[in-house]
């Protein structure tokens, strides 16, 4: 291949740093005027495979601005965990990526810095709210990215954006020296061209880290290792729910992906999707507010007026709701493992299942349908962040309009090995992984 930026992960490793990084430069030039992935660059010293992160995980010395006109130039004074361990396994960090707000928007919308947009087609959204990981993987414009999920911000772009996206189990990834949005709920991942990509980085940094009080001491496995492992997976589906309540295209391309990973796929009633998501969004919300209340009292004009609002609904739930939610979580999870996934490794469904909205039918103009837009978005994803457990993002094809289509793996608390062997078997399969916008 001729591009050394077109290469995986994997490959990259066998290429010069200095190729890769120019590379990568070129199509950055070339690309973003058109998607405005990027909001900062930077000149990194260590000659590894070049990354990219949301403009939310802190680097000493640094400005992250968390998507925000409040923290706009705002310098941190230390490093986050995560990319502290992608430094020490080499991987090079070259810039600061675009994102929603302070993390609180599922479109890819920034008022501030300008829309991220989707490479396949810009008028479309990204996902979001790690909409520049998204947005720059897909493009090629670096070999992977960081991203967080507290109720679908890595998978919703990874969808959209047509790349892998693995929201991690709650503790497995330290969130420390991140930007907070819900402690409850906060994941990191990575987004990367394949499963194989994502389990290279998640190798770098999952782990305990005292620094990050939920930070879980479960063993981390040599994912990539793992990918090979010769087993055959059972995978469960809602075939009728997917039939219902998807877009016909969607369902279709999910479906062939489904029986392409397990020739006959186990049916199962779906977990109750709409109530889960409106205990996350409980939790969600009453958190995020309580973290913003300072900002809130002096600087609300400083918000746009849709993180605002979100900000405001989370002042009227009352803790009696919220602690309610939260002490239900565990009776939940174990209904989805001994229930959904009784006969199963992991669970199969789409990412987002109605047809990718347009940036202007979900943003502050959007009219009357907007709000049920939003909602229709985020249906599939928040509730694997209140189970909190792991799911991968993966694309699976491309609607009529030439926009990807995405399936979600879901599994068992710290199943990722399980989830990313999954994926690598079906992008063994396929080549939608492999396509790049032009």
């Amino acid at each position: 291949m001729s591009d050394p930026a077109l290469l995986s992960l994997a490959q990259a490793k066998t290429v010069p740093p200095r190729e890769l990084l120019q590379a990568c430069r070129a199509r950055i030039e070339r690309w973003q005027p058109r998607i405005n992935a990027f909001l900062g660059f930077r000149e990194d010293a260590r000659a590894g495979v070049p990354l990219a992160h949301k403009d939310m995980f802190y680097r000493a010395g640094g400005v992250s601005t968390c998507g925000s006109k409040i923290r706009s130039g705002w310098v941190a004074n230390e490093t986050s965990a995560a990319l502290e361990r992608l430094d020490a396994a080499g991987f090079a960090d070259i810039g600061r990526l675009n994102m929603s707000e302070f993390a609180y928007g599922p479109t890819g919308h920034n008022e501030h810095f300008g829309d991220c947009r989707n490479p396949w087609n810009p008028d479309y959204i990204t996902g979001g709210s790690s909409s520049g990981s998204g947005a720059a993987v897909a493009a090629r414009l670096v070999f992977g990215a960081l991203g967080s999920d507290t109720g679908g911000s890595v998978r919703l772009p990874a969808a959209a954006c047509g790349v892998s996206g693995l929201k991690t189990t709650w503790g497995r990834v330290s969130r420390h020296g991140a930007m907070p949005l819900s402690h409850s709920l906060d994941t990191i991942g990575p987004l990367a061209r394949s499963a194989e990509d994502c389990a290279l980085l998640l190798s770098a940094i999952a782990g305990h880290d005292a620094r990050d009080p939920l930070s879980a001491r479960e063993p981390v496995e040599d994912y990539s290792k793992l990918l090979e492992k010769k087993r055959a997976l059972r995978i469960a589906v809602s075939s009728a729910w997917m039939e219902r309540n998807a877009h016909p295209e969607v369902a279709a391309a999910v479906l062939a992906a489904a029986r392409t990973l397990d020739k006959n796929p186990i049916e199962v009633e779906p977990p109750d999707f709409d109530t889960l998501s409106a205990h996350c969004l409980v939790v969600m919300q009453a958190e995020a507010s309580a973290q913003h209340s300072r900002w809130m009292r002096e600087r609300p004009g400083d918000y746009s007026p849709a993180v605002r609002a979100r900000l405001e609904a989370g002042y009227a739930i009352p803790a009696t709701v919220y602690l309610e939610v939260l002490r239900a979580r565990a009776a939940w999870l174990e209904r989805f493992c001994a229930q959904t996934l009784a006969a199963a490794d992991l669970y199969l469904l789409p990412g987002i299942a109605v047809q990718l909205p347009t940036r202007e039918q979900t943003g502050a103009g959007g009219g009357a349908d907007m709000p049920r837009l939003l909602a229709e978005i985020t249906r599939l994803t928040r509730w694997v962040n209140y189970l909190g457990v792991p799911a991968l993002a993966v694309p699976c094809g491309f609607d009529s309009r030439g926009l990807p289509l995405s399936l979600q793996l879901v599994g068992r608390p710290f199943a990722e090995a399980t989830l990313l062997a999954a994926g690598h078997a079906y992008q063994r399969a396929t080549d939608w992984h492999q396509r790049v916008p032009v």
